[in-house]
């Protein structure tokens, strides 16, 4: 048994699932049938559950829209946000979404560690260099950002979602490490084999 095995998920407490409001639980039981085990960020949210709610609607708005940037493309912008903000849960938990939406085993930690060496395309290097601008410099962001980007063919959509998505995992990164998240053990190996 690992060391680490029995640590807690987060500093605050985990409601017990059967205690939890019916909606809660119902979309939590499902990602437990479908991934094998409950994503600790399930856990550590349902402590507050309107905020569960919120941010469970805000995440699938971005994330499980068809068109514009790829499934892959969204987890970059996540990965490399999650480590330019030193979020573990978030690099270990979508790295592993990473390499499964990529179907490849290498990309999550080459983009976690340096995404301008990574294996990418410029396009996609592009990409994540404004969403790391709006993460870490969002104040500096102008029209000249847009521009460069529309030249390599992304629409007004896109780049909004760009944004999106660098902000709302920046909060996620935040909550997650104020909350001292633990990434689940299962997280690690995904994708990789």
């Amino acid at each position: 048994m690992a060391e680490n095995e029995h640590a807690a998920v987060s500093r605050y407490p985990v409601p017990s699932i059967k205690d939890m409001p019916e909606d809660i639980r119902a979309r939590i039981l499902a990602v437990q049938e479908k991934s094998g085990f409950v994503p600790n960020v399930f856990l550590m949210l349902a402590y507050r559950p309107d905020e569960f709610r919120a941010f469970m609607a805000y995440h699938d708005a971005l994330m499980d829209k068809d068109g514009g940037l790829t499934k892959a493309e969204r987890e970059m912008i996540i990965v490399a946000t999650s480590a330019v903000n030193q979020c573990q849960y978030c690099v270990v938990a979508h790295g592993a979404i990473l390499r499964i939406r990529a179907k490849n085993p290498l990309l999550a930690d080459q983009v976690a560690g340096n995404f301008r060496k990574a294996d990418i395309t410029p396009r996609q290097k592009v990409m994540i260099e404004f969403a790391m601008k709006v993460s870490q410099h969002g104040h500096l962001v102008c029209e000249a950002d847009s521009v460069a980007l529309r030249e390599h063919g992304f629409s007004d959509d896109d780049i909004w979602d760009m944004a999106a998505i660098s902000a709302f995992f920046g909060m996620s990164n935040r909550l997650a490490n104020f909350t001292s998240l633990r990434p689940n053990p299962q997280f690690y190996m995904l994708g990789r084999q």
